[in-house]
This record gives structure tokens, C-alpha cells and sequence, in this order.
């Protein structure tokens, strides 16, 4: 397995950990029937994106101690899957700028403007690691 490779795996479960941790912090706020501009949201993502960054580090760290690649120097191959990958994620970069813009537009609550944004970005990491890892198995398409 690449080195690049290792790190979209790691950046994918991140991505998916961090969106489950953000929503184990807050949905039990919404659940219990908070008015959402009480829910305290924005201390828990804040400290979910940090985590992620800093997560990712000490993820590539460990992942490399313990399968060393033979190199960190992608090739020709690694930069058109990520290349495939980033146009799929950023789609959905997009899409939740859009989705952003039409909350704000009808002057609805921080709440879920902040939430459309990140959804968006988590949807946008994971469709983009998917897109990378079948990439990795099964080639590039030549459209």
C-alpha cells in the first residue's frame, strides 16, 4: 500500500470519527428539544476540527512507524487519483456552500448554516477518500 494510500485511509476514518463524536456532543441537545439557538455547537466543532488536524498528524506518524512505506514521494498515478479524488470531494464543497447560502438567504439560525457547511466538508472528505480508494483498486477511468 502507498504511502498515499495510507494517508487517505487514515484521513477517511478521521473524517468519519470526527462527524460521529461532533454529533455524539450535540444532537442529544437537539433531541432533548433545546431551541437550536441555545445548543452549544460551536465549542464542540471547534474542538472536533482541531481534533481532526491534529489527529491526522499523529495518524500519518503512527501509520508510517508501524507500515513504513518504501517512499513519500507519490507518483504520476497517486496525483491523478487524488486529482479524481478532490474534483468528487469538491463537488460537495459546493453543494454545502449553496445549501449555506439558501439558509442564509431565508435568515435562518446560525445553527443550521454552521451545520450545512460542515456536513458538506465531512460529506466532501469522505466521497473524496471513497473516490481515491477505488481509484487505488481498481485504476483511474480513462474517460
Amino acid at each position: 500500500m502507498s504511502y498515499e494510500e495510507k494517508g487517505t485511509w487514515v484521513l477517511l476514518t478521521i473524517a468519519v470519527g470526527g462527524y460521529a463524536v461532533y454529533l455524539f456532543l450535540v444532537l442529544p441537545q437537539f433531541l432533548a428539544g433545546t431551541p437550536v439557538a441555545e445548543i452549544d455547537w460551536v465549542t464542540p466543532m471547534l474542538w472536533v476540527i482541531v481534533g481532526a488536524i491534529v489527529a491526522g498528524i499523529i495518524g500519518r506518524i503512527l501509520v508510517e512507524i508501524v507500515s513504513p512505506s518504501d517512499s513519500t514521494k507519490g507518483d504520476i498515478r497517486d496525483k491523478e487519483i487524488d486529482r479524481l479524488g478532490e474534483r468528487v470531494g469538491n463537488s460537495f464543497v459546493v453543494v454545502g456552500g449553496v445549501g449555506a447560502l439558501i439558509l442564509a438567504m431565508f435568515d435562518v439560525d446560525t445553527f443550521w448554516i454552521a451545520n450545512a457547511l460542515y456536513l458538506g466538508f465531512v460529506i466532501a472528505g469522505v466521497l473524496s477518500g471513497v473516490t481515491k480508494l477505488i481509484a487505488y483498486r481498481r485504476g483511474v477511468p480513462t474517460w
